[in-house]
């Protein structure tokens, strides 16, 4: 074999292998494009049920959640239904543990009140033990002396001793049948009087002692009271007056012996009224309001009674204590109206002589003004009406016949004699006075002055138809511990220099009021 056909042989055997390796290769190829399109398919098919797991497991995560959500929602509505058991139990055990408590403080104050009876119980054991310690020890003195006295000393000193018991038992019974006695005729004496007020004095007491207010509706007593008593002991105290509030239907009633006090504290009470703010600051401003307007009152009444009489030129302050006349009384008789009578029948009586018509009249209508003057002043009504007379410019022969129309001065002139006649025909005429009123306010009247001559009083005020005088006292002055022993000063003072029936309570009044101004 040659060398072409060993080339040729060669060649054709790298061309057969050439041949072989590529259809092997198209073989390989094929079964690539077949694998690839198997692993596709594998590959979709696995996306597929990866989605269908995917959507099976949210699904199936939703229930879960949503079954987990109502657990939760479940178990909240319980525990809520649970704590708000608790919650009602917590409440009921309180409102039981409260109970406890309240009762557990009644009791400790129970025994508080047994241990301080107890205490006083213990006290008064040791007081008796005391006593009966001390009886032994004179009791045992005793056997000692009688151990040394013959039989007759014995028997006298016995004797001596019974005596002594009986006369210590006499005392006893005696002092029982007084006081039965003495309840006895207290009780004879208001059944009495009480007849006579029914048969003489109804309609003249309600007259004169009380004034009715006139309420827009009920609803104002219960402030008009206050809490706990505020306003009512609030207005009793700045006004001095009893505040009556009862079941009658809108009205209450103010009681005093004293008309200008009354009639003040009236309108006191109106104003508060119209105010609508019932409260001590208020009462005290209203109530010092309604006090200048009333002064303003009495001048308006001095200037008609002056214009009534037909004089002129009388001094602002005089005319003030004349309009005061019109809220005295001199047994019963109203000394306004006494007043006006005195001056016209003494220029009635001045006309007849000739003499000087509007000086009687001037004469007559002053008179009297001493009445309203302070009562504590020590000199009778005509010397202290002349004395105001005179420091305000009336003449001397009114100044003289007002001091004599009471013989505190000898009637020197016709004119002193004039008034003199006109008091009296005035006073005398029938049915111009009765003694009843005027003894009563005289009495109140002697109450106020003496509880009013002691230190540090700065007001008083006797109430309830004098069987109680209020006493309010300056703070700087009176302490705490000095309010006891003044009411028991004044109270003695009242036993010693007064004739009343029944009892007389001192309540003194000691208070601290502070002020304060907002700007």
């Amino acid at each position: 074999m040659g060398f072409e056909s060993i080339v040729i042989a060669v060649i054709s055997l790298v061309a057969g292998a050439s041949a072989v390796g590529i259809i092997s290769m198209k073989k390989a190829a094929d079964n690539q494009k077949r694998d690839e399109g198997k692993a596709e398919g594998i590959v979709d098919e696995a996306k597929r049920e990866a989605d269908k797991i995917r959507r099976g497991a949210e699904k199936e995560s939703r229930n879960i959640v949503r079954e987990g959500k109502d657990q939760a929602e479940k178990e909240i509505r319980d525990k809520q239904r649970a704590v708000s058991d608790q919650e009602r139990n917590l409440a009921k055990k309180e409102m039981v543990l409260d109970q406890k408590i309240e009762n557990k403080d009644r009791e400790v104050q129970r025994i508080k009140v047994k241990e301080e009876e107890m205490e006083g119980k213990k006290r008064k054991l040791e007081d008796e033990t005391g006593k009966y310690r001390s009886l032994q020890s004179q009791l045992n003195e005793k056997l000692s002396h009688i151990a040394g006295m013959t039989q007759d000393e014995a028997k006298e000193e016995l004797r001596k001793g019974l005596v002594e018991d009986a006369k210590v038992d006499a005392a006893k019974e005696i002092r029982r049948i007084e006081e039965e006695a003495k309840e006895d005729s207290e009780k004879k004496a208001k059944r009495v009087i009480g007849i006579a007020i029914q048969r003489f004095a109804g309609e003249y007491v309600a007259e004169k002692t009380i004034s009715s207010v006139e309420l827009p509706s009920d609803d104002i007593k219960g402030r008009l009271i206050g809490r706990e008593g505020r306003n009512i002991r609030a207005f009793e105290q700045i006004c001095g007056v009893d505040l009556i509030i009862d079941d009658t239907p809108e009205v209450v009633v103010i009681s005093s012996f004293n008309v200008v006090r009354r009639e003040i504290a009236k309108q006191t009470i109106q104003k508060l009224i119209a105010d609508g703010r019932i409260h001590p600051a208020k009462i005290d401003e209203f109530h010092e309001k309604s006090r200048i307007e009333f002064e303003a009152h009495l001048r308006d009444l001095g200037e008609k009674a002056q214009m009534e009489i037909g004089v002129h030129g009388i001094h602002p302050e005089i005319l003030k204590l004349i309009g005061a006349l019109n809220y005295r009384t001199s047994y019963t008789q109203n000394q306004y109206q006494h007043a006006l009578e005195a001056a016209f029948i003494g220029g009635s009586m001045a006309a007849e002589l000739g003499m000087n018509v509007k000086q009687a009249r001037r004469a007559g209508l002053l008179h009297d003004i001493g009445k309203v003057l302070d009562a504590s002043a020590e000199a009778s009504h005509a010397v202290i009406g002349a004395d105001f007379a005179k420091k305000y410019g009336e003449s001397p022969d009114i100044i003289h016949a007002i001091r004599a129309h009471h013989d505190d001065e000898k009637p020197e002139s016709v004119l002193a004699h004039i008034v003199a006649a006109s008091d009296a025909l005035s006073g005398a005429r029938p049915g111009a006075r009765k003694a009843l009123m005027e003894s009563y306010v005289s009495r109140l009247t002697d109450l106020e002055d003496i509880v009013n001559s002691f230190d540090g009083v700065s007001k008083s005020y006797a109430i309830s138809a004098g069987r109680e005088v209020r006493v309010l006292v300056e703070n700087d002055k009176v302490d705490d511990d000095q309010t006891v022993m003044l009411s028991r000063d004044i109270a003695k003072k009242i036993e010693e220099e007064m004739s009343y029936p029944g009892t007389i309570k001192v309540t003194v009044v000691r208070e601290t009021k502070a002020i304060g101004v907002a700007k």
